[in-house]
């Protein structure tokens, strides 16, 4: 009799801890509900007036604002225009971090939406079109979305969630600091020391309502590399008096295809050498000194990293010098694999399926794309997933790829985000409470 009743009354008890758990997940829902609308509007607000990275100055004081109005503890100046928000529940439990990235990027919008960016900017000593073709204009809605949602509910909250608004993940300008390392160098994780962190990326890879993840390495690891070649200037008229340049460079461009086609097993190693940027040359017929290229590197593996630094090296040297030119290689350290870890993904993997139906969540095979969240990951266990923003009408095949300047989003992907990172958050504080 005596053990029935202990049954019973464990039974009783775990009913109630049920019942309690779905009634906060209602309240949720409601709460992000209820703020959808000013998430939209902030959304567009940030979309309208977009900031180059190291530059979030207008995005870091909305944000600092509306956090500081939620009566979250506010830090800002981190990494230079970094907000961190520290809301502390009312039970106690462990610490997740939530980050958002915060910056535009150089491109002239031609959406043409109503809120379509106007902005211009200075990057790398030029005039630019500045948007958000990336995104971050979403994410950041979605967080401050987010902090609203919790704040509503912190007297259940069990432990302490930080939301990092981060500067500069597309980079910081050269011959800057910034990005997530710097948040980290300047201790965004630590006073209280964050025992997991949580971020997600919007895209046309998949349509409004769908979610996805891989456990592991799910994005490459990214370096910039720049490339000086020195030729002897010439008349475009006698271009065997002098030593072209360009036509070093396009061969150093041609060559570096190989690396990927012909030097790396790609069934095994996934591997892109991409040139963005060659300029050279003032006038039609000047066959100019030097020219420069700039290009980026992804690979999955750390030792066919070393192994394509060393290729590219060899290559742009060797090829400059069959030219009779002189030719120098800086590759950056670049950002890491984005790597979820693999017990906090099983563990927060219900959580995304509960917001988006099982049916609906998916892991696709690595992206090449790369993301300095995996500065944080290397810290503390990370967990990065990637929500639909094509609308259900678009086929995939005309999907559009972030940082076109055509690229927009699905305003309904807005309201999964946020539920979905008020969910995360709490169930992983509610699994470490108990």
């Amino acid at each position: 009799m005596q053990a029935l009743t202990l049954f019973l009354g464990l039974s009783l008890s775990a009913s109630a801890l049920s019942t309690a758990a779905d009634t906060l997940n209602e309240t949720i829902a409601d709460e992000v509900a209820a703020v959808t609308d000013r998430v939209v509007a902030w959304r567009r607000d940030i979309h309208a007036n977009p900031e180059l990275s190291n530059r979030e100055f207008r995005t870091s004081e909305l944000v600092a604002e509306h956090l500081r109005d939620l009566g979250i503890e506010v830090q800002t100046g981190v990494a230079h225009t970094g907000v961190v928000g520290l809301l502390k529940g009312d039970k106690p439990g462990p610490v997740i971090a939530l980050r958002a990235d915060m910056d535009a990027l150089p491109v002239t919008e031609k959406t043409g939406l109503p809120y379509a960016s106007k902005v211009r900017g200075e990057y790398q000593g030029r005039e630019v079109g500045v948007m958000h073709a990336c995104g971050h204009d979403n994410h950041v809605a979605i967080l401050m979305g987010v902090a609203e949602v919790l704040a509503a509910v912190r007297e259940e909250l069990p432990g302490t969630v930080k939301f990092l608004f981060q500067p500069a993940e597309e980079g910081p300008p050269k011959g800057e600091n910034g990005g997530a390392k710097m948040m980290i160098e300047e201790g965004a994780l630590q006073n209280p020391q964050v025992d997991a962190v949580v971020g997600l990326h919007i895209s046309q890879s998949d349509v409004v309502g769908r979610a996805s993840f891989r456990s592991l390495g799910m994005m490459a690891s990214a370096q910039r590399f720049d490339v000086e070649i020195t030729g002897s200037q010439t008349h475009g008229a006698r271009p065997w008096a002098g030593v072209d340049p360009i036509v070093t460079g396009a061969q150093i461009v041609n060559a570096l295809q190989t690396i990927a086609s012909r030097q790396v097993d790609i069934t095994q190693h996934p591997v892109v050498v991409t040139v963005g940027q060659f300029e050279a040359g003032v006038r039609n017929n000047i066959v100019p000194e030097t020219a420069r290229l700039s290009g980026t590197i992804r690979t999955f593996d750390p030792n066919v990293r070393a192994q394509v630094h060393e290729k590219l090296e060899r290559i742009v040297t060797q090829v400059a010098q069959s030219q009779g030119a002189t030719a120098t290689i800086e590759i950056d350290p670049g950002v890491p694999v984005t790597y979820n870890h693999a017990e906090l993904t099983s563990q927060l993997q219900p959580t995304l399926e509960a917001i988006y139906g099982s049916e609906n969540v998916s892991q696709p095979p690595p992206i090449t794309g790369a993301e300095d969240f995996s500065f944080f990951q290397e810290q503390v266990p990370g967990f990065f997933f990637f929500i639909g923003g094509r609308p259900s009408d678009v086929p995939a095949k005309m999907a559009i790829p972030n940082h076109s300047p055509f690229f927009y989003v699905d305003e309904g992907a807005l309201p999964l985000g946020v539920h979905a990172m008020s969910r995360l958050a709490m169930d992983y504080l509610r699994a470490g409470a108990q």
